[in-house]
């Protein structure tokens, strides 16, 4: 469940964003699929909207695992020792 590090245990999945953020596109996108029977072609700006999201999803800095809560209170915890 959480990451012990010392007498500290913290839960990883609290820190990590709150909402899904391709959501809304796409559920906007399989709403017109639903619509027009599976037809691709009336759903060409929904589509690109979506793949517009999912690719600045993509390219969105990772995160550095140096700036994290549990590295630093891992490192905490070996100088205590």
């Amino acid at each position: 469940m959480g990451r012990k590090a010392g007498l500290i245990r913290v839960n990883p999945k609290k820190f990590a964003p709150a909402g899904k953020p391709c959501l809304k596109e796409m559920v906007t996108f399989l709403n017109c699929l639903a619509l027009n029977q599976n037809s691709d072609e009336k759903c060409v700006q929904t589509r690109n909207a979506m793949y517009a999201c999912v690719e600045a999803q993509k390219t969105q800095a990772k995160k550095n695992p140096y700036k994290t809560l549990n590295y630093h209170l891992q490192r905490l915890s070996k100088g205590i020792k």
